[in-house]
């Protein structure tokens, strides 16, 4: 089957084709139109279709995904992108880190999703998901990245599906052929979870300057920082990645704190800890949309939004990104994180990390 879809670069034809479609589909919107033929065709929101869903371990697997129109491959090796999937009539969205290099052959992306136990999505992904579905996507965002040109001497600390980011950078260098001095300590329950590990043991072959250090936790035990002097005795002139569980990174964050080394660390959290008191809840309002929706003091607005049928603008979820900002046009919120609360007209608050502090109006 021959793909139609427009390769990158074709702008010109692009505004011939929706400037034919504007005239034959009043009054629907030419995108709407233009979905029909291709799926992937849409200027109001970017879409992607799973290509391949390819097993990478007993409950981890990598998604092959082919972007559709408006979509960039310069992405920065270690960033994430935002997934949207529907699923019995709603769309979920989640962040996921790119397992891709940048421009890698500019037709797929791969992002890489371990299935929690506490995960409707990741599990849905993992098992449940078919080649063909459409999926809503997020342009690649985050500043856990491989710097150009990259350090000279530089450690990973991984955890578990921290892996993610890293494989990106890593064959980012491996396809530059210039691996530096470059050491990964990789934990995991047993080599079977390892994800990437026969990739990994192959690069360390194939170049000299790359070693891999395997943790296996219910043989060996958690890794010990206290011994790292053993496995990395310069590490306090590394700069340092670390991905994984947030016990772990906590720990890293408080053994460079005391070293005085922080400013060598560069930290990727895959959740957020919203531990802050949560309001009392109200009715939230959707001001140019007229939807509302009952939300408790634990709900974020972001959440909130979406249940009720709302298109929100999201990025990250965890706070970072400013992508989900909307302007509060009346009532409090609070910031889950610190507890501090928003209540001027105006102002501009991220929907991720905030909820309701009785009833609130948005302006979106």
């Amino acid at each position: 089957m021959t793909d139609t879809t427009p390769s990158v670069g074709t702008g010109r034809g692009w505004e011939r084709l929706r400037g034919v479609a504007r005239q034959l589909t009043t009054p629907l919107h030419p995108d709407d139109y233009l979905s029909m033929v291709n799926p992937l065709w849409s200027a109001r929101e970017l879409r992607g279709r799973v290509e391949q869903v390819v097993p990478e371990t007993d409950d981890a697997a990598t998604l092959v995904i082919r972007p559709g129109w408006g979509w960039s491959f310069q992405h920065h090796a270690g960033q994430y992108v935002g997934i949207g999937v529907q699923v019995d009539g709603r769309f979920h969205w989640r962040s996921y880190s790119l397992s891709s290099p940048p421009l890698h052959d500019r037709r797929t992306i791969t992002i890489t999703v371990r299935a929690m136990p506490e995960g409707f999505l990741s599990d849905h992904l993992v098992r449940g998901l078919a080649p063909g579905t459409i999926v809503r996507l997020a342009a690649p965002a985050g500043d856990f990245v491989l710097p150009s040109p990259p350090p000279a001497r530089m450690l990973f600390l991984v955890g578990g599906s921290g892996i993610t980011p890293v494989i990106s950078m890593l064959r980012t260098l491996d396809r530059r052929g210039t691996v530096p001095d470059v050491l990964l300590v990789y934990s995991s329950p047993t080599p079977d979870r390892m994800i990437f590990r026969d990739e990994l043991q192959a690069l360390a072959v194939r170049h000299d300057g790359f070693r891999l250090h395997e943790q296996h936790t219910h043989v060996q035990g958690m890794f010990d920082l206290e011994n790292l002097d053993e496995v990395c005795p310069d590490w306090r002139d590394r700069e340092t990645w670390a991905c994984g569980p947030a016990p772990m990174l906590d720990a890293v964050e408080d053994f460079w704190d005391r070293a005085g080394r922080r400013e060598q660390l560069h930290v990727e959290r895959f959740s957020l800890d919203l531990g802050g008191d949560g309001g009392e809840g109200g009715t939230v309002t959707f001001a140019y949309t007229g939807k509302q929706v009952e939300a408790d003091g634990a709900t974020t607005l972001l959440e909130a939004g979406e249940q009720a049928g709302v298109g929100m603008p999201y990025g990250c979820r965890m706070g970072i990104c400013h992508t989900c900002t909307l302007t509060l046009a009346s009532g409090r919120v609070r910031d889950l994180r610190s507890g501090e609360e928003h209540h001027e007209p105006n102002e501009n608050i991220q929907t991720c990390v905030t909820a309701a502090c009785g009833d609130v109006t948005l302006n979106i």
